[in-house]
């Protein structure tokens, strides 16, 4: 298992940006324990319907505010959009901040708040803002439209749990055209790779073994919106868009959660249409399986013995360290990563060759 520091990322452990920590629907009024981070996290909805993730530990007595507590009285733990501590009932609103303590009248101590994560909910998901330096967020989410389309049909995310692989070995995969082949028999007509800021893209088409028909062309444009969000839209003989999600847990241990949501025919999707999204969503789901395994077993590739018909690996690395340094050298990483660039021996996306 390797670490951040094997990669020589940066200064932090863990990356800046905006990261998947839950299904929606798995946040509720009884709090939930989480560990992502490296940090122990507490994840509840409040009574207006907010959700909140806080650093777990009270700092009255350390008591974790995921804690269960069987007395009735104990077990009314949300207030508003606020939590008591199971341990003496200190009261901790979505900021963090300590706002009743119910046997004391006095002014609450500075040190009386926890450290809480700026979370918002989108496209069925919840995502928290993890930042080392503990600043707001400098990107936004991505947009994505067909999540509220009345003719698209949407997905129950697929939870694929923690892998042994740091994130790296899965960013790798943005660039890496040659493996389409071996791994997933996609014959690819063209590929090229794009960097732009905190926006990681690859454009590419050609026919697939589990997501084409034979003869069929499947174009897709994937990308990253910083380091843990890709969506892939792909058109062909069915308009698709992929979602997958990582969120590093350990230094060195990622959690994953996979969707795909369809264009139906008819307005609002037909049985015919959800059967159709099902299908599609387990063909997508063992194509993804396919890179789920070779990075589940895989030693890491802490220096890439980069071929020249390789992808621009050293392009990709360059773009991902700036999530693993302070924001102030963000710039500096992005200047050696932004632009289009091809792989050698492959023809580039017609977008990208009619820029030219």
């Amino acid at each position: 298992m390797a670490t951040t520091a094997d990669y020589g990322l940066g200064e932090f452990t863990f990356p800046r940006g905006w990261f998947m920590i839950a299904r929606a629907e798995d946040a509720v009024s009884a709090p939930t324990a989480l560990r992502m981070f490296g940090r122990d996290l507490v994840l509840y909805r409040g009574e207006s319907g907010r959700a909140a993730l806080l650093d777990a530990y009270c700092p009255h007595m350390g008591a974790h505010l995921a804690a269960e507590q069987s007395s009735g009285a104990g077990a009314r733990r949300i207030e508003g959009d606020s939590i008591r501590c199971p341990y003496h009932a200190w009261r901790f609103g979505p900021d963090g901040i300590c706002n009743n303590v119910p046997y004391f009248d006095g002014p609450l101590p500075p040190a009386a708040r926890v450290r809480a994560f700026p979370v918002e909910e989108r496209f069925g998901c919840l995502f928290a803002w993890h930042d080392p330096e503990q600043m707001e967020p400098d990107y936004p989410l991505p947009d994505l439209p067909e999540w509220e389309d009345a003719a698209w049909v949407r997905c129950i995310y697929d939870d694929l749990g923690q892998i042994p692989v740091h994130p790296q070995e899965i960013i790798d995969n943005l660039v890496d055209a040659r493996h389409f082949g071996p791994v997933h028999g996609q014959r690819l007509a063209y590929f090229n790779s794009r960097f732009d800021g905190v926006t990681g893209r690859q454009l590419s088409g050609g026919g697939h073994e589990t997501m084409t028909s034979e003869g069929g062309v499947l174009d897709v444009d994937a990308y990253y919106t910083g380091p843990g969000i890709l969506i892939a839209r792909f058109s062909g003989e069915t308009d698709a868009v992929q979602i997958v999600l990582h969120t590093p847990v350990e230094d060195g241990v990622t959690h994953v959660w996979h969707g795909i949501i369809t264009r139906g025919r008819q307005v609002p999707p037909s049985a015919e249409d959800v059967e159709l999204h099902r299908q599609y969503q387990q063909l997508g789901l063992s194509a993804f399986s396919q890179d789920f395994e070779i990075w589940r077993t895989k030693a890491p590739a802490l220096q890439i013995l980069r071929l020249p018909t390789d992808g621009p690996f050293h392009r990709n690395r360059a773009w991902y360290r700036q999530f693993y340094n302070p924001r102030a050298q963000a710039a500096g990483h992005q200047g050696r990563a932004n632009g289009d660039h091809a792989t050698k021996g492959l023809d580039q996306a017609p977008t990208a060759a009619a820029a030219e």
